[in-house]
């Protein structure tokens, strides 16, 4: 197959969709990659290193889409992306199209077979190819909520552990999944107070067993948040409902209860976020405030720590792309029902029953 890597252009994106390591084991297969000239930069992979992995280096990223019967990316396509895209090409990426109509709409026109990342599944049912970047946003957020805690950033001026003689930060952590997990291993080293917050009896005496004394959890009951919206320093947002826009489980009204200067992080931000007063922010200008209260929305956090990201992404991915490569996408999908599962659109057609209902656009599940 001729599989194309575009250079990615999202604001502060410095991510790439497959490293030198990963196209050397594509061409190896068979395969004819089509890399676009500095992709790999923002992760100090530069041209010179996808030449001797075997690809073939072009100018621009038309000449990878035309070259290219597959294009791997990190994020969803841009609008001058999406309109390269062909009803014969297969995009394998991060969509999130819950919270993204218009690229959902241009998707559909282009006819393009579109599989999400983030929708792939596993056994156990959990989501393999969003695993990697949930680590790191959940870790991130604790470094960068701490960081605009301080009083320089506009923050409280509180330091996330304290001192001997002065308690530290409370962190109240919404969502017990993959982020929320590693965002209360970042607080706990960090000697914060820190409850995590889940509608999973089974999944938070699972937590309580894992951090033992370290933590504290609490059942997820609108009261029980705004209890902790009203008591935390810093609070993240880490739900994920697969597929689906995230629930909204911080009102405008609860945020007039915080402490000035306190601090949410929304890591679900990419599925249009967890808090009413969300909206999606850059690392170019990456906060905002509301009554007094800072918000980081940042839509592609693991983009800050992109040669991290990007070589934990690939670990991940590559199995699926060779697998693609090797079959075809119909054939793929047919004989391995998670990556199925990663199927968002094609033919014109939405064919993931979670982002047609957040959208209200017909289902057409393939036959």
């Amino acid at each position: 197959m001729r599989i194309g890597v575009p250079k990615e252009i999202k604001n502060n994106e410095y991510r790439v969709g497959l490293t030198p390591a990963s196209v050397a084991e594509l061409v190896a297969a068979g395969h004819e990659l089509f890399v676009e000239t500095r992709a790999g930069e923002g992760v100090d992979c530069p041209d010179s290193a996808y030449k001797k992995a075997g690809a073939t280096i072009l100018p621009d990223e038309a000449e990878v889409f035309t070259a290219s019967d597959m294009i791997v990316k990190v994020k969803e396509p841009q609008p001058q992306e999406i309109a390269l895209l062909e009803p014969r090409h297969i995009l394998f990426t991060y969509l999130h199209l819950a919270a993204d109509k218009p690229q959902t709409l241009g998707l559909m026109k282009s006819g393009a077979t579109c599989i999400a990342y983030e929708t792939v599944t596993a056994n156990n049912g959990s989501l393999p190819l969003l695993k990697p970047m949930s680590e790191v946003a959940g870790r991130m957020s604790v470094q960068v909520g701490a960081h605009y805690l301080e009083k320089e950033q506009g923050g409280r001026g509180v330091l996330l552990g304290g001192v001997p003689g002065v308690a530290p930060a409370r962190v109240a952590i919404l969502g017990g999944g993959v982020a929320g997990v590693n965002a209360a291993q970042m607080a706990v080293g960090m000697r914060a107070d820190v409850t995590i917050y889940d509608i999973n009896m089974e999944r938070l005496a699972e937590l309580d067993m894992f951090f033992s004394s370290q933590i504290k959890t609490a059942y997820a009951s609108r009261s029980a948040i705004a209890s902790a919206v009203e008591k935390a320093e810093l609070v993240i947002g880490a739900v994920l409902v697969p597929g689906a826009a995230a629930p909204k489980l911080v009102t405008r009204e609860m945020l007039k209860t915080m402490k000035r200067g306190s601090v949410l992080v929304d890591i679900a931000i990419d599925q249009g976020g967890c808090f009413e007063t969300s909206h999606a922010t850059t690392h170019a200008d990456p906060v905002f405030e509301v009554d007094g209260i800072i918000h980081y929305c940042v839509a592609n956090m693991p983009g800050a720590v992109a040669r991290t990201s990007a070589f934990a992404l690939n670990n991940v991915t590559l199995p699926f792309v060779m697998k693609i490569a090797k079959l075809g996408a119909e054939e793929a999908m047919r004989r391995d029902s998670h990556l199925a599962d990663g199927l968002n659109v094609s033919g014109g057609k939405i064919r993931h029953l979670a982002v047609a209902e957040a959208l209200d656009l017909p289902y057409e599940p393939v036959a």
